[in-house]
């Protein structure tokens, strides 16, 4: 599973950082950073943080 985020639509909510701190983050200058291909035992989280997104900037793709 590969990790997008539509950097033109994320508007640094966090609520990815919120449901998968193992996969998302927020750095010194609050920029979003993550994981591009998180393992397999994160898939859910992902799942639940790309739900959690209130302008739905995250997607997944099968890798």
């Amino acid at each position: 599973m590969r990790v997008v985020v539509d950097r033109e639509l994320c508007q640094i909510h966090a609520q990815c950082v919120f449901a998968a701190p193992e996969v998302f983050e927020l750095d010194d200058d609050d920029r979003l950073i993550y994981v591009t291909e998180p393992g397999d035992e994160l898939i859910g989280a992902v799942e639940e943080a790309a739900r959690a997104c209130p302008v739905q900037a995250i997607s997944l793709e099968e890798t």
